[in-house]
């Protein structure tokens, strides 16, 4: 899979992901740490990859994308260390990696995945 790692996520995590076999790009690899939001969903768009955010934004920018939305994988833990971090991951991308291919929301909480198939109809 191809991966865009906001500011919020370690570049130890995008280390990992590339070690696990993933492209992955940071944006702080690519100069791009000042990009707004917006920017950065239409960069994954155009790339075809998952966003990785902290950022609550971004759940709500890809629900109003309509039918051209990336997915994005949206951490909500308490515990933002990067083992734990990269643990959580590597069991969401273990059993939502068909939704991701497609275009989803995968909320990643400290016990739990939700997955939200994109676009979100009314």
């Amino acid at each position: 899979m191809r991966f865009l790692a906001d500011m919020g996520v370690s570049q130890r995590v995008v280390k990992w992901l590339r070690e696990a076999g993933h492209e992955a790009v940071h944006l702080r690899d690519e100069g791009l740490q000042r990009l707004p939001d917006a920017e950065i969903f239409a960069k994954a768009i155009a790339e075809r990859r998952v966003v990785l955010t902290f950022d609550l934004d971004f759940g709500e920018i890809a629900a109003l994308a309509g039918n051209h939305a990336a997915s994005v994988i949206l951490f909500r833990l308490q515990d933002t260390s990067t083992p734990h971090v990269i643990e959580r991951l590597s069991s969401a991308l273990a059993t939502t990696e068909t939704a991701l291919e497609g275009s989803a929301i995968v909320l990643v909480e400290e016990r739990r995945l939700r997955i939200r198939h994109l676009p979100i109809s009314k």
